[in-house]
């Protein structure tokens, strides 16, 4: 049975910061409206969606559970091109013929950017 990824939820304190992060710095698109409580961002590439929920007071964000992985072929440029943009990352890791590099998003949720899938 096939059961692709669709969407990825992603539980913020500032709806809109969030998908403004996303569409910006990953080439999400959005209307950034929200509806039915969600801000939907669609992939440019058919992958995997990402919708902005709301975070409930209680809820504590920005935990090592869950990391976003982006798929990009040059890492170092991407990491360059980003932080013209403000966003900065960490070192970039050099591993089994690929390389990726860590930052966070509004909310703290651990972004990676990571050529693998390219090696």
């Amino acid at each position: 049975m096939e059961s692709p990824l669709g969407n990825i939820i992603l539980y913020t304190r500032d709806m809109r910061k969030s998908a403004e992060f996303y569409a910006r710095y990953f080439g999400f698109n959005t209307t950034g409206e929200v509806s039915e409580g969600l801000i939907e961002l669609r992939a440019l590439n058919n992958g995997a969606g990402i919708l902005i929920h709301q975070a409930a007071k209680s809820v504590k964000l920005g935990q090592v559970g869950v990391k976003l992985v982006f798929h990009v072929k040059d890492v170092a440029a991407f990491v360059a091109e980003a932080a013209e943009r403000g966003l900065k990352f960490g070192a970039i890791h050099e591993a089994n013929g690929y390389s990726f590099a860590n930052a966070k998003d509004p909310d703290k949720n651990s972004v990676s950017i990571s050529s693998r899938a390219y090696r």
